[in-house]
């Protein structure tokens, strides 16, 4: 049976009014010595593309799916044959899914085990029979009613027991599946009020769940990289894992840092008070950026709305820091992105996923330009010139003392700022999206 009644979607250029084509992403173009597909390492989400109803808080599920009258393990059969002709149709060449995403949870931890073995056997034939791979996968310890309190840093050591079983599990898949990354988000560690919280008991048992975590892996042999991702609100009032530099902080205190890296959701970072950039910088700057879920919020609404990312400057600056990490191998760009719920045609998953690929693929294109032109970097060296040499210099190679540096601000007469010109950075950063845009 299809799902997807479009032929595979192909590279058409920008002058293509066909929606069912890219105009910027073509998967072997070459740039810098790797494809695009090399660079992007697109993945799809199994959440919001295969199991999301589109519904909201204040109405019902609009989206029609053609697996949606089956019954629950049938359903889930069906969205792995779907899955797998979504992405030979769009060329996506990975995924990434939560372990109720692929199957049912039974009435016992035993019967959802049981049912969880079943489809990763049906998803380990397709991904030998297609040549697709596993980004990620992660375990959904929020969305049952046990995890009221949280999961590892829940109130009740059952629910700490059980979400530990259910990360085993997961574990266990990602070894079976040779997933390139396991993420842990913790969408309940937080608390709602600190009248009633042990701060610090939490964030204790937390830890420890991921050095537990951290020894099963290596029992198994599972060499996948682990992956924080950060949230500052919602489902909680607020998240033990607010931000890169708050989680990094957490990872600093218990002497994990080494074991995990960052996966970056750009909603989540606005969300925080950032911007994507500033979350991917934080992280590339201190060897912590790891993988990218790919969406964008509203500006307009304070939640989580994972919008498809369609925002050129964006989709730069993101590529920009991507670029300079040195790219994201083993991770990649994961579409953690919903179409809106007006969009409930089955063909809107295709429609959607184009429209984020392309806008990525012109990040890519125009972000290696300003590299391969030094743009940025030129920049900031102007800027910061007057540390590159006399006292500058002696103060970044820590060569003077306050008492120094008194001395040499009494024998200054002026001082002498420059101005950032910054509204003329963003207009040449406008020039060089347009002019791509133009090629």
């Amino acid at each position: 049976m299809s799902y997807f009644n479009v032929e595979k979607v192909k590279y058409e250029g920008p002058k293509s009014k066909n929606p069912f084509s890219f105009k910027y992403y073509n998967a072997d173009e070459k740039i810098n010595g790797k494809t695009m597909a090399e660079h992007l390492r697109f993945s799809v989400a199994y959440w919001h593309t295969f199991t999301e109803d589109l519904s909201d808080p204040f109405g019902v599920g609009t989206a029609l799916r053609d697996w949606d009258s089956l019954d629950e393990m049938e359903k889930a059969k069906a969205r792995v044959d779907a899955i797998f002709e979504f992405m030979d149709k769009t060329g996506i060449e990975y995924f990434c899914f939560h372990d109720v995403d692929i199957a049912p949870e039974g009435n016992t931890l035993e019967e959802s085990n049981k049912n969880l073995d079943e489809i990763v056997e049906l998803i380990k034939k397709k991904m030998n029979e297609t040549g697709k791979k596993l980004l990620w996968n992660t375990t959904n310890n929020f969305t049952h009613e046990r995890f009221v309190h949280g999961a590892a840093t829940s109130s009740n050591a059952d629910v700490f027991a059980y979400a530990a079983a259910k990360v085993k599990k997961s574990l266990e898949i990602a070894k079976t599946l040779g997933s390139e990354n396991f993420v842990f988000w913790g969408g309940r560690e937080g608390y709602e009020s600190l009248l009633n919280t042990d701060m610090k008991l939490e964030l204790d048992n937390l830890a420890k769940f991921f050095k537990m975590a951290i020894a099963y892996a290596e029992e198994i042999g599972y060499e996948g990289q682990f992956l924080i991702e950060p949230k500052p609100k919602e489902p909680t009032t607020h998240q033990y894992d607010t931000d890169v530099a708050t989680s990094h902080a957490f990872l600093q205190k218990y002497d994990l840092d080494k074991h995990f890296k960052f996966n970056i959701e750009a909603n989540h970072a606005t969300l925080a008070g950032h911007s994507f950039q500033h979350e991917l910088r934080y992280a590339r700057d201190n060897q912590m950026l790891g993988s990218v879920d790919a969406n964008q919020g509203h500006p307009q609404l304070g939640w989580d709305t994972d919008e498809f990312p369609t925002d050129f400057y964006d989709t730069t600056l993101a590529m920009y820091e991507i670029l300079k990490n040195g790219g994201l191998a083993p991770g990649g760009l994961n579409f953690d992105a919903k179409p809106r719920r007006t969009s409930f045609k089955q063909e809107d998953l295709v429609l959607t996923h184009i429209a984020g690929m392309d806008a990525f693929a012109l990040g890519l294109r125009v972000a290696s330009k300003m590299i391969e032109d030094e743009f940025f970097e030129k920049i900031v060296e102007k800027k910061y010139s007057s540390f590159a040499s006399g006292i500058g210099k002696q103060i970044v190679e820590g060569e003077v003392s306050f008492k120094d540096l008194e001395n040499y601000a009494l024998n200054l007469t002026t001082i002498d700022n420059e101005s950032d010109h910054l509204e003329v950075i963003k207009s040449e950063i406008n020039q060089y999206i347009l002019n791509i845009n133009n090629q």
